[in-house]
């Protein structure tokens, strides 16, 4: 946090330069406010707007049914960097990659029968993220991949593969690994295709592509079978197979589009979370049900978020601070 921040403190500095008096507000007193140096747009799935109860309360009301969580990272890191950056954060629960690009999205809030009920819904649809984007942004994150892959599906159906097993065996992967490659294939063309039109609609943007974090441990050991805190019915050996095959595989997909653009860069969650999966005591992700035995369905809560927060504040700055 050192690092951060000293470039916080750096480019604030050059900054307030530039703008002729940029200070935080709770120095400012009464003086009206500057106005932000940089505009962001935070787009995403759930990873980003954070939905679940253990990754803060839903701030926007009337709500949209988009789930955006007050603790997730695109809010973090707007109280972490102050008046620095204009956030415009259009994240929303379920998204995919198209709803991003050019589909308009109908939120389903907390709605997961059998699961849940949510009264609200059903929700009015949200726009394209992309028409946040306007030709003056300056920084555009993107968290988004997951439900394009069909995460949320697998996940169930290795739910009910596994259930009865006794924790033996791959039912899942046996069932479903044929079609897994086509499924990353469809992330890729479809993620190139995003990253185009973001850098069409603002072409002196710097787009951060943000990947997921850990979420199954390298050692399955540590995972119990039946645990709703974990992954309940999901065996280990499908467990192995689900982070070796499957999501390791979809966080690479999303580094190699990043690198095709010259205007995008790819922030890495994988590596900083290794040892806060769903399985591991100190977890930054919550297994099926969170520790209060709210439904999490396998997503990251306050601490996962204030990871990501720490990251993608480093590559933001790095955006764009002076060469």
């Amino acid at each position: 946090m050192a690092s951060f921040r000293t470039r916080l403190a750096l480019l604030g500095s050059a900054a307030a330069l530039a703008a002729g008096a940029l200070v935080p507000a709770q120095l400012a007193g009464a003086q009206p406010a500057a106005a932000a140096s940089y505009d962001w747009v935070a787009l995403g799935d759930s990873y980003t707007a954070g939905v679940i109860p253990a990754a803060g309360d839903v701030f926007e009301i009337p709500r949209d049914g988009c789930e955006r969580t007050d603790r997730s990272y695109p809010q973090v890191i707007d109280r972490d960097l102050g008046s620095l950056f204009d956030l415009t954060n259009v994240s929303c629960g379920a998204a995919t990659i198209e709803d991003i690009t050019f589909r308009a999205q109908e939120p389903i809030g907390r709605h997961l029968p059998p699961f849940s009920e949510d009264p609200d819904y059903p929700f009015p649809p949200v726009p394209p993220q992309s028409e946040a984007v306007k030709p003056g942004t300056d920084v555009i994150t993107v968290g988004v991949g997951g439900n394009t892959l069909g995460f949320s599906d697998i996940l169930f159906q290795c739910l009910q593969l596994g259930s009865g097993s006794g924790g033996a065996d791959t039912p899942c992967k046996d069932d479903l690994a044929a079609g897994i490659p086509g499924r990353l294939a469809k992330v890729s063309r479809e993620y190139d295709q995003m990253l185009t039109t973001l850098h069409e609609r603002a072409p002196h943007a710097k787009i951060l592509s943000v990947g997921y974090p850990t979420v199954i441990p390298k050692d399955t050991s540590k995972c119990r079978y039946n645990d709703r805190h974990q992954f309940l019915s999901i065996t280990q050996g499908d467990l192995d197979w689900f982070r070796q095959d499957v999501l390791e595989p979809l966080n690479k997909a999303i580094e190699k589009s990043a690198g095709k653009q010259s205007s995008a860069a790819f922030v890495d969650l994988y590596d900083s979370s290794r040892n806060h999966s769903v399985c591991d005591a100190g977890k930054w992700v919550e297994g099926i049900f969170d520790h209060d035995d709210r439904l999490a369905l396998v997503h990251p809560n306050a601490r996962g978020h204030r990871n990501a927060a720490d990251h993608v504040t480093s590559a933001i700055l790095n955006a764009v601070a002076p060469d």
